[in-house]
């Protein structure tokens, strides 16, 4: 890409970032109240992170059983009050222990 439209382009993305960022702090004056607005304020950055993460689970693999398994583990491993690290270990072995056995 030539510099004279990435230069543009790239000013133009972090306007959009820091006013997406900026505006609520300045339109936002006093602490936020009402119970729903705050529950949901509280749990959008999990949302994004789950919708960004989720669906690539699925395409690690040439082959959608591991993802299954391991999607599976760490459901498991989660429901069961563990934490991250473990959940995520238990998923990958899960996915190379399912791989390994296909091989």
């Amino acid at each position: 890409m030539e510099l004279t439209r990435f230069l543009p382009a790239a000013a133009v993305m972090a306007g959009v970032t820091y006013l997406v960022r900026a505006v609520p702090f300045g339109l936002i004056q006093r602490k936020i109240t009402n119970r729903f607005l705050r529950s949901l304020l509280f749990y959008i950055p999990y949302a994004v992170l789950a919708a960004m993460t989720f669906p690539t689970v699925f395409y690690c693999t040439s082959d959608p059983l591991p993802s299954l398994v391991g999607t599976a583990a760490a459901l498991v491993f989660a429901w069961r009050g563990s934490g991250m690290v473990s959940v995520a270990l238990a998923a990958c072995a899960a996915v190379g222990l399912t791989l390994l056995l296909q091989a």
